[in-house]
């Protein structure tokens, strides 16, 4: 890709100069880690962000079609997204955020249906006409749920039995979660089902039609003004900077490890997966004990599991359908949704190219994962063939694949009791991600509220509490 990589602050990527006394270090520069690094800011804590991309914004980094800016991984916010549009006011770029009248369907057996509209479960040829009544309400009674924790001790397959009863399950949500979590599938809490018919249900027009909304110029316009805001505000973002080694001793957190050596700092916000921080508290070849709670932290911190992400992006000369996000319930289908970006955000946008997302959830042992890019293109175009017959590979002028390790916790029943602390017991370090954002499902309205939480707390601790310990010197604690 040419042009400039958007997102970026310090181009070269090396945290130059030594840490302040109270610097922060924010692992991660996506919208969790951005809205943290904000808030410390505004509450005048000096801090850092290292991120290991060459980009800022995460799963919202974006790459270039016909010199628009488009995201790697698909986006869209709801009415209810409450945080971006407070950080689109904040950052002026209301305007931007577009509301747009969506169309979704389901691919089942080898057949398109929509269900954009309550009409449309109605004509749903696959159920009987009892069961497509059963559907609908299905999710007004989803709705109707006052609180998450009166379900959370079931799984969703129980909850959608108790719903739609077992055609409805077999014919529409077993495909789905199926699809969605693999081999996870049976293990789904009935509160991440319960999430997206509730923000789902929550999105819809009057008339029953979904109304999502997009920025114009993507994330990354959204980006650009909010890196701007935070080197205003004095934020060191630093690019190309992976974390090898989050360093601990008797006191806790004492700096983190990169590329460029050890970078001495008592307070460490992580806004990874937990397993990753897992990782990254490993004991090293040399240096000082570690802190005590290190083992036991690094144990409750690998027990969620988490499924990748692969998407495939086609740039075809024209469109596949006009419907914008197509559920898959074909089990012999490698993608679970096929989300044609140009049926939310128009193809002028992008100099006339109609954009699909192909998306599937899956671990990072699975072979379409580990296939190289054209690879996955060429074991794609079968499939795409077979739901949409006309479909010719000269329509697509370009494809990308861009892949996350860690895209999606596994929600199980009683989550509540496996979410990892914000405060990790070991003084100085915390932790702020999407496994954090329970009961509601991974997304960026979440990340800036989790960010914002995070911040505020560590902006706290810094007023009310003395130094956790002694400033570690330029190599201390260095593994």
């Amino acid at each position: 890709m040419s042009g400039r990589t958007p997102g970026t602050a310090q181009r070269d990527g090396r945290p130059a100069g030594g840490a302040p006394q109270d610097e922060v270090l924010v692992i991660g520069g996506g919208f969790t880690g951005l809205a943290a690094a904000h808030e410390l800011a505004l509450a005048g804590v000096p801090c850092r962000v290292l991120e290991s991309e060459p980009y800022v914004g995460g799963l919202a980094g974006s790459f270039e079609v016909e010199g628009t800016r488009l995201e790697r991984f698909y986006h869209h916010w709801f009415s209810s997204d409450l945080e971006i549009q407070r950080l689109c006011a904040d950052l002026g770029c209301s305007h931007l955020l577009q509301p747009h009248r969506t169309r979704t369907g389901v691919y089942y057996a080898n057949s398109v249906f929509r269900l954009s509209s309550p009409w449309d479960v109605l004509r749903f040829a696959p159920l009987p006409l009892p069961d497509r009544i059963r559907l609908g309400w299905s999710a007004v009674r989803a709705r109707q749920v006052k609180h998450w924790r009166d379900l959370e001790g079931l799984t969703a397959r129980e909850w959608l039995l108790s719903l739609s009863g077992p055609q409805v399950y077999e014919t529409v949500w077993r495909p789905l979660l199926e699809g969605k979590f693999g081999e996870y599938a049976s293990e789904v809490g009935a509160t991440w089902m319960w999430t997206k018919l509730h923000l789902r249900g929550g999105s819809r027009s009057h008339s029953g039609r979904e109304v999502l909304y997009y920025l114009r110029g993507g994330s990354a316009a959204l980006l650009d003004a909010w890196v701007s805001r935070l080197s205003g505000l004095g934020v060191r973002i630093c690019t190309d900077t992976p974390v090898r080694r989050v360093l601990t001793d008797s006191h806790g957190v004492c700096g983190v490890r990169t590329d460029d050596g050890v970078l001495p700092a008592r307070r460490v916000l992580a806004t990874t997966a937990p397993g990753l921080l897992a990782g990254l508290l490993a004991p090293g070849d040399a240096g000082p004990p570690p802190h005590p709670d290190v083992p036991a932290v690094r144990r409750r911190l690998g027990t969620i599991p988490y499924l990748a992400n692969l998407c495939l992006v086609l740039e075809n000369d024209r469109p596949l359908s006009d419907t914008y996000w197509l559920n898959v319930t074909d089990p012999s289908f490698p993608y679970v949704g096929v989300i044609e970006h140009t049926n939310l955000e128009a193809s002028d946008a992008y100099a006339g190219r109609h954009l699909v997302y192909l998306s599937a959830y899956l671990p990072t042992s699975a072979e379409l994962y580990r296939m190289d890019d054209d690879a996955v293109f060429e074991a794609s175009l079968p499939h795409l063939r077979r739901m949409f017959p006309g479909f010719h590979r000269g329509w697509v002028r370009r494809h990308h694949v861009w892949r996350a390790d860690h895209a999606q916790p596994v929600i199980t029943p009683r989550y509540s009791d496996r979410i990892p602390a914000m405060e990790t017991d070991v003084p100085g370090l915390c932790l702020a991600g999407m496994a954090q954002v329970y009961p509601q499902d991974r997304g960026t309205n979440y990340a800036i509220r989790q960010g914002r939480h995070a911040g505020r707390l560590i902006a706290d601790r810094i007023r009310t509490a003395p130094s956790p310990g002694p400033r570690p010197g330029p190599e201390e604690g260095t593994p």
